[in-house]
């Protein structure tokens, strides 16, 4: 088995996916968190895109590989690594999940917005597409309570760093994103409880993600004063 590096920021999302499906598939890995505000020179020299994450293989002639973007890793994952099957076996649901993963993406964008806005109107405007964008999703789920039903998934891996925000966030203000979508309340529960997604972060992640709110002045935090 190769051996697997897994580079890292205790904040970053894109992250957790890669975590949560070496998790899920019971794959021993290092994590080397770094700080992406002084980006080591090796780190850069193997980051094309200078992000994280970033999973370095080790093959068995000892040379290693960098693989960079969250989606792509989590592919790399499940194709190679034993354990529960992320993935569906037919093509067009397999692309279907694939779509959803970057439709998660796409609302990481938005709640980077909503988690950087200063002021009201900006604030509004990401929070209604974030609501938006929850509303589709509640739209495709099925029974759940994950994305595929009863199976867990690399949509799930994608979808729960996203709905971590709102443990903090629920604390400071009600957004009202979640108002009307039952489903997708249920599968953030789910999520919630479950060890992979549990054990992507590390016990400080609260603080420091507040911390990154107060040094944005996130206008969420007035909303919480």
């Amino acid at each position: 088995m190769a051996a697997l590096k897994l580079i890292s920021h205790k904040l970053c999302p894109y992250v957790q996916r890669a975590v949560i499906a070496l998790h899920e598939k019971g794959v021993p890995f290092e994590r080397i968190d770094i700080d992406l505000a002084s980006k080591p020179d090796w780190f850069l020299k193997i980051s094309p895109l200078g992000k994280v994450p970033v999973l370095v293989v080790t093959r068995d002639d000892g040379k290693e590989v960098a693989l960079f973007e969250s989606n792509v890793i989590c592919e790399y994952i499940e194709e190679t690594q034993a354990g529960a099957r992320l993935h569906p076996q037919d093509p067009l649901v397999r692309a279907e999940h694939r779509a959803w993963m970057e439709f998660g993406s796409a609302i990481l964008g938005d709640l980077w917005g909503l988690e950087t806005a200063t002021d009201a109107a900006a604030f509004e405007s990401k929070r209604q597409a974030v609501a938006a964008k929850f509303a589709r999703v509640e739209a495709a789920l099925g029974a759940g309570p994950f994305f595929a039903g009863q199976n867990f998934s690399l949509v799930d891996a994608a979808f729960a760093p996203i709905f971590r925000y709102f443990d903090l966030f629920d604390q400071l203000t009600d957004l009202a994103v979640f108002t009307h979508t039952p489903k997708l309340r249920a599968c953030r529960s789910a999520l919630a409880q479950r060890p992979s997604v549990r054990s992507a972060v590390s016990p400080d992640y609260p603080a420091l993600l507040h911390a990154f709110l107060v040094g944005h002045r996130a206008h969420m935090l007035k909303l919480a004063a």
